[in-house]
Parts: structure tokens; sequence; C-alpha cells
């Protein structure tokens, strides 16, 4: 059977939403991947801190999950932010593990906050078939660099104590850590790397200061099974976020 799955870190919420939604419908995915996401409930709020309602409103998928990281406190008095996963198949479980920092109040954007971010790991399980599948979405432990540090390796540790002994699993992500890490390599003893050696950059240049590093920084990653075949991957340079979007279809 095939999958198309679409991981894409949408930048707070959806700073581009619209574009976002275009993306998607364009693209057509069975499974959704997401990244910094908001579950607002207020139809008052500015749409990105409802990314959860207007993607239901606007895909219609079957199923999804929230998992929030923190609540965000921004300018808003308070929105959970978070992973979330939509599925056109029956997502039947679900288990949030935060690598270090638990969840608590936060202002994600004030400096001062940055490293204090909680940072999850989301699984869920999805039924396909007569297969299930283990969809782990990763937002990682934020830094100033994409480098080993102890935090991420502990980070990589946790992974790998999840997925180890899983069958049909995909991994997939923001895992702030560029892959020529230990933090990376360990995860690749056990599963397939999609992108291996292959991207310069997952970051839209087009929203981050070159400068910064951003134009050689390769920090969103899908990681499949071994019994997994991996029949197209790409990273799309398309205005949607300050990341790029990776697309991959697989088979199982």
């Amino acid at each position: 059977m095939k999958i198309k799955l679409v991981t894409v870190n949408v930048w707070d919420g959806g700073r581009l939403l619209d574009n976002i939604v275009a993306f998607i419908k364009k693209e057509d995915p069975d499974i959704v991947v997401l990244q910094e996401a908001y579950d607002g409930k207020n139809p008052n709020l500015e749409k990105r801190f409802r990314t959860i309602e207007i993607f239901q409103k606007e895909f219609g998928f079957l199923d999804f999950l929230f998992a929030p990281a923190f609540l965000d406190i921004q300018s808003t008095g308070g929105v959970e932010q978070g992973n979330a996963v939509l599925s056109r198949f029956p997502i039947v479980n679900q288990e949030v593990i935060f690598f270090d920092k638990p969840y608590g109040r936060f202002d994600s954007q004030s400096p001062k906050h940055f490293g204090l971010l909680p940072a999850i790991l989301q699984h869920v399980i999805i039924s396909v078939s007569n297969a299930k599948l283990n969809i782990f979405n990763i937002h990682g432990i934020w830094g100033i660099d994409g480098k080993d540090n102890e935090r991420r390796l502990k980070m990589s540790k946790i992974i790998v104590d999840k997925i180890k002994d899983k069958q049909n699993v995909i991994l997939a992500g923001d895992f702030n850590v560029q892959p020529n890490t230990k933090t990376i390599q360990d995860i690749e003893k056990y599963l397939k790397n999609v992108f291996k050696d292959e991207l310069q950059t997952t970051f839209n240049t087009k929203r981050k200061e070159v400068v910064g590093g951003y134009s050689t920084a390769v920090v969103d990653m899908i990681f499949v099974s071994k019994n997994i075949k991996v029949l197209y991957g790409h990273c799309l340079a398309v205005d949607v976020s300050d990341h790029f979007p990776l697309v991959c279809i697989l088979e199982l």
C-alpha cells in the first residue's frame, strides 16, 4: 500500500497559513505531520493561533491528534502550542514524550525562553489496512547551533528506546539538529534516513537571514523502518513557512 506523507514546521502556528493550506490541498497527502501548531479555541483569535481548527475545516481529515508542548502566553493570554498529526486513516492511540523540560507557561517569542521551551516526541498509531503505522512526530531541542550536546544526545537515546523494537516506523519533523551529528547517526542505526546527504538546507532563506547559517542547515528529516520502501522523497522550495516542507511517498 502506498502512503503520501508531508511534514512541515508551520512557523509559529502558521504565519503563512493561507500558503500552507494551498500547498497541502495541491499535494493531497494521506498523513500530515506538523510542528509549532496551535490549538486555540477562541474564534476571535488570529488564524495562526487556530492551526488545528483551520486544517480540520479546510481538509476534512478523518482523524487528528494534537500534542501540546507548552502554553504560549506571547500575546493571547495563553494558547497551547505543540505537534499535530492529521490522517485520512484512523488514529488508534497516542503517547506524548517530553525529552527533558516539562509542560509549562512560556512566551515563545521571548529570547530568554528559547532554551527553556519544552521539546516533545508525539507518537501516534495509525491503522492502515491490516497494518499499524507508528508515526513519531518530533520538534527537537532548540539551540544556537545544530551540533551535539548533552540534551540532544539524551533526546536521541529516548527516540531510539521508543523506536528500536517497533515495526512500520515513520519518524519525521524538525529535529533542530544537523544530520552529521552523533544525535542523528545513532537513530540511523535503526532507521533509514530518507534524505540522507541530499539536502543543503531545509530552511526557507527568504524568511531567514542567510548570515545566520540557515542556508546550510538541514534540521527537518524523515526516517523510516527498513521494511518500508521509499518511492519518492523531495524537499520542496515553496514559501509556506520559514522551513521547507518534506514530502515522501512510501510503500508498506
